[in-house]
């Protein structure tokens, strides 16, 4: 079996006369996922965090929450919805094949 260990990828791309564009990829069970609520300017926020980067999500402009917002936050939802369902189904099947490879 091999071993896949876990990493984070960030990317920088700046091109001229464009606006730069930050890529983050986060390939590790060893991230840490919370949601609060800012205090000093009340304000949602989501952060993603590895040993290796950090990703902050909050309300735009830090201003008052908007229709776009909520449909970001929505599809935030959706999106993480999606992955736990798929996580688990290619679970059961890993865990379902590997019973039926002990018992063979």
């Amino acid at each position: 079996m091999s071993e896949h260990r876990p990493y984070t990828y960030v990317t920088l791309s700046m091109q001229p006369d464009t606006e730069p564009h930050v890529s983050v990829s986060f390939h590790t069970a060893r991230l840490k996922v919370r949601a609060g609520l800012l205090l000093s300017n009340p304000r949602p926020y989501l952060d993603f965090t590895s040993h290796e980067a950090n990703l902050h999500i909050s309300t735009t402009e830090a201003g008052p929450v908007t229709d776009d917002d909520l449909n970001t936050a929505r599809d935030i939802f959706s999106a993480a919805a999606r992955y736990l369902a798929d996580c688990e189904q290619l679970h059961a099947e890993q865990a379902n094949k590997d019973a039926g490879d002990t018992a063979a």
